[in-house]
């Protein structure tokens, strides 16, 4: 496997013989917490002049190393490659036209800057805000919570109608994200603003070990039972984890609507069940 300063080498020996006009990295590799492994990607842009020139022809990827498999995107003005290499290396190359820079910056969550000799990056500032997460506002806490609770019905559904895929997208798409939310928020209010990264990769630093292991345990999705199992403690754990947030916050929390949800699950959930097993 090629070595960071080889890779790192050959993105700046690329670029000069592209003449691109300026060269900056984002992603893992300039966050200094990020854990340094084999698996981190470089997250490079190319700023560009003749955006139409360089991809009418893509033999100069080739320079990069043999691939093991690629993928090519249009992003607005912009054009990605992501490409894994035969080494294991993988290189995420975005061509991005100058007029355009404020496109990528905007993507972003923070960049280092390795090639601008004309200052085209001058005027744009990492947006390192952009995993954040301020203390909750009342409207905010209450949006989610009916979120949650509404969006569980759909979990409930997709269950008894032996949907797997379809329960699992809801269960964990949006409604374990709402209680990640909520712990988000917890240690927001003790700490003010906190920069959580990227799905939440950041969060559990910030609280106790077992409240990890808590959540960890609703991840199992490997059969209905198992979804019927996660739901209910997810929602047993959202309804522990949001009173505590309102009344440390001071909010409104729908308690009887929580508990209303939780005794509409049970009923089609655990009444399948028993007619389920009187057939068998």
């Amino acid at each position: 496997m090629r070595t960071e300063t080889e890779m790192m080498n050959l993105i700046l020996q690329i670029a000069e013989t592209l003449k691109v006009e300026a060269v900056a990295i984002s992603g893992s590799r300039t966050e200094d917490r990020a854990p340094k492994d084999e698996f981190q990607d470089y997250d490079v842009v190319y700023i560009v002049e003749d955006l139409d020139g360089l991809t009418a022809d893509l033999a100069w990827l080739e320079e990069f190393g043999k691939r093991i498999i690629e993928q090519h995107n249009v992003l607005d003005h912009r054009r990605l490659y992501l490409m894994l290499f035969e080494d294991a290396n993988r290189i995420d190359l975005t061509l991005c036209p100058k007029d355009h820079i404020n496109e990528w910056v905007d993507s972003e969550a923070g960049f280092t800057v390795l090639v601008d000799e004309k200052g085209l990056f001058e005027s744009y500032s990492p947006s390192l805000g952009r995993y954040w997460t301020n203390p909750a506002r009342a409207i905010d806490f209450e949006k989610s919570c009916n979120e949650f609770w509404w969006v569980s019905a759909y979990v409930v559904k997709g269950i008894c109608r032996k949907q797997v895929i379809y329960a699992t997208d809801h269960l964990y798409g949006i409604c374990q994200q709402e209680l990640l939310k909520i712990l988000a928020w917890q240690v927001a209010s003790d700490r003010g603003v906190i920069d959580i990264g990227k799905n939440y990769k950041y969060l559990f630093n910030y609280l106790p070990s077992e409240k990890e292991k808590e959540f960890s345990v609703l991840l199992d999705f490997s059969s209905l039972d198992k979804i019927t199992q996660s739901l209910f403690a997810t929602m047993q754990l959202f309804h522990q984890e949001a009173q505590y947030l309102a009344q440390k916050m001071g909010f409104k929390y729908e308690k009887e609507v929580a508990e209303k949800m939780i005794e509409y699950a049970k009923e089609k959930l655990l009444n399948q069940n028993k007619e389920h097993n009187l057939k068998d």
